[in-house]
């Protein structure tokens, strides 16, 4: 590993914390030029293959589920944190099934859920994409769903 600023490779480590799902934090300093910066380690456990709509499958991209998942919240009140909380269960639930294919729409429905509980804004946000909502009576009939609960 080297340093982010400098690209030296001589670095110690400050400070180490463990995680609830198995990831540790390592804080670190570079000798070469005395800037810190923070690491996180994670074990890489086998996740499915996602098989798309059309029958095509592609490997899981934990990036391209972030991204998604950014664009629903933005200007919300839902933290780095809690996205990548969110991506990170997400993530572990799909491994801890142990198939080696999974539809895609297992995936969406895990995230819906998730932003249903987390943001309702976000959640339609999602929802018109994911559920492939074209017109405006519906999204009105999802949001009026919403309404009664």
């Amino acid at each position: 590993m080297n340093c982010p600023f400098c690209q030296g490779d001589k670095l110690r480590v400050i400070d180490t914390t463990h995680d609830s799902r198995g990831g540790i934090r390592r804080r670190r300093e570079c000798e070469s030029c005395n800037n810190r910066f923070s690491t996180y380690e994670r074990p890489i456990m086998a996740t499915p293959l996602v098989i798309k709509r059309d029958g095509t499958r592609e490997e899981f991209d934990r990036e391209k589920l972030e991204r998604g998942i950014r664009i629903a919240c933005v200007k919300r009140p839902v933290s780095a944190s809690q996205i990548d909380r969110m991506v990170g269960e997400i993530e572990s639930s799909l491994q801890k099934m142990g198939r080696a294919e999974v539809s895609s729409r297992v995936v969406g429905d895990k995230v819906i859920q998730v932003l249903k509980e987390l943001d309702l804004i976000a959640y339609v946000r999602y929802a018109i994409v994911y559920l492939n909502l074209d017109d405006l009576r519906a999204i009105r009939q999802e949001v009026d769903k919403l309404l009664e609960n």
